[in-house]
């Protein structure tokens, strides 16, 4: 099968592609930096250097390299900005899907965010609506996500990750991360607030696997959303920082969310089923 992923450089990215290729995928990898193509073709894949808000270029090399699946995983995370990574889900997104469709490609699997949906007291399931009255700044998180979605469903076959908090090499919560430097500062309270999370090889395994899942949306998160009264303590002493201030209380749509779907009707099975022990391994690891 030919694979495109939009992408190829980022976290999950650099994890997806070397599993493709083992698997026998002819792949391409777009990444926007140049500096990007020996770690995209040392795996095995075919490198293009185009950024995604360069339509006809992204159309050109839909058109040229033909696959049969796209996959989107393009972010803009690496300096917390949310502006940059919204205009991403929306005209980075729009961009991909339209030269997809116009290339004839088929189907898309994209990455979306399980902590988008409307407050409640329970996990999130995918018959859950997204939060779309949110007050700012989340709003702009929101309307990315929205818009991400609705145009990736415009493809004749998709399906859309919602994926949890990533966690892992290369993320904010690695141990020289945006999360990991604001813990050692103590600038995170700790609250009742719910995450679910997900270890970045997760990621990797669930949008390899997503080639051969049924076409729709499916939450893509461990087995254990969490307080952060009880992950950020255990994070914190990994990481040997301070432990963070207690704080009561949560926002409505820190619920965390249910891989109940992905489980049961898929045949998931997470490599770190919780946080506990991957965040172990992951600090471990570097």
């Amino acid at each position: 099968m030919r694979i495109f992923v939009a992408g190829a450089s980022g976290v999950i990215g650099r994890r997806l592609l070397p599993r493709l290729v083992r698997i026998g995928h002819e792949v391409t990898g777009m990444t926007h930096r140049g500096e990007s193509v020996p770690q995209i073709e040392s795996c095995g894949a075919h490198a293009v250097v185009v950024n995604i808000f360069d339509r006809e270029g992204v159309m050109r090399a839909l058109k040229e390299a033909r696959p049969d699946v796209v996959i989107h995983q393009l972010t803009a995370l690496e300096d917390w900005n949310l502006e940059d990574n919204a205009n991403i889900r929306k005209a980075g997104t729009r961009n991909l899907v339209d030269a997809a469709i116009a290339a004839g490609v088929r189907r898309m699997i994209a990455q979306s965010i399980a902590w988008a949906y409307e407050p409640g007291d329970s996990p999130a399931t995918e018959t859950d609506r997204l939060d779309i009255h949110a007050a700012m700044p989340r709003k702009t998180t929101i309307d990315g996500v929205v818009a991400l979605e609705q145009a990736v469903a415009e493809m004749p076959s998709y399906v859309i990750l919602r994926y949890g908090m990533l966690y892992g090499p290369g993320t904010w919560y690695d141990s020289n991360g945006l999360i990991a430097d604001r813990v050692r500062r103590r600038q995170m309270p700790a609250t009742e607030g719910i995450t679910s999370f997900l270890h970045v090889d997760d990621a990797a395994q669930a949008a390899a696997l997503a080639l051969d899942w049924p076409d729709g949306i499916v939450n893509v998160v461990d087995d254990e959303p969490a307080a952060g009264t009880e992950w950020l303590p255990h994070y914190a002493a990994l990481l040997g920082a301070p432990a963070p201030d207690l704080q009561s209380g949560r926002n409505g749509w820190e619920r965390g969310a249910s891989n109940a779907k992905a489980r049961r009707e898929y045949g998931w099975t997470p490599l770190y089923a919780s946080w506990r022990s991957g965040f172990v391994q992951s600090l471990k690891d570097r």
